[in-house]
Parts: C-alpha cells; structure tokens; sequence
C-alpha cells in the first residue's frame, strides 16, 4: 500500500488512476505527473519500485497543492467571502447554492430536506 500526501492509494489499479484518489488531482494532473516522473500508463501502484514512489511524492509536494493545505485554502477563501459580506459570502451564509441556480424548485443538495410548512394544506 503506497501512502502518498496522507492518503493511502489502491495497490492493484493503474498509477495514473490511483493518483486521482488524492483530493486535488485529477486526469489531468494525474497523467502530467505520470509523464513528468517518467513512468509508462500501464504501470499499477503494486509493479512500481520504492524509488519511484518517492519521486512521485516528491513531485507532488513540489510542484502542486494537494490534500490538507487546498482544503484549508478553499475554507479559508470561502471564509473572506463571509467576512466581506459580499453576496457570495451571504449565500454561503445561508447555506443556499452560490453560483446563480433557482431556488424556488430544485437546490435540494443545498438546503437540505423540504420542511412541511404548518397550515399549508386546504
């Protein structure tokens, strides 16, 4: 079992695949470090030597912002919008979606479950 950046990758899945499991990395960047490092696509986690995980590692803490410090970057910046009082910060105040979506239907994911609303039935 391979640990990069805290978090423990699949052994038995491809190199480029496993990489996705780290919060910050996608396709893209998962196959940019693949190529960077040097390693072939086909490559799995458990075919590859300790040297090479290390230099996987190592090019992830150089070059990208993963994991811990991008969680706390996005609560940090999500925490200035509330501060400035600006209408995002208001919105991500009141729990209600941020980018522009209706609210009257839909906006489940954000609000939370439908509250019965007393009285409403006649």
């Amino acid at each position: 079992m391979a640990r990069i950046a805290g978090v423990n990758i699949p052994t038995n899945k491809r190199v480029v695949v496993a990489l996705q499991y780290i919060h910050g990395i996608g396709k893209a960047k998962a196959a940019e470090i693949v190529s960077k490092v040097g390693l072939d696509d086909a490559r799995r986690v458990n075919q590859l030597t300790d040297a090479e995980v290390l230099q996987i590692r190592e090019t992830i803490d150089r070059d990208y912002q993963v994991e811990g410090d991008l969680r706390r970057d996005t609560s940090v910046n999500i925490k200035r919008l509330m501060d400035l009082a600006c209408y995002r910060g208001l919105r991500h105040r009141k729990g209600l979606p941020v980018r522009g979506q209706r609210t009257h239907t839909n906006a489940r994911t954000r609000k939370g479950p439908a509250k019965p609303i007393a009285g409403k039935k006649k």
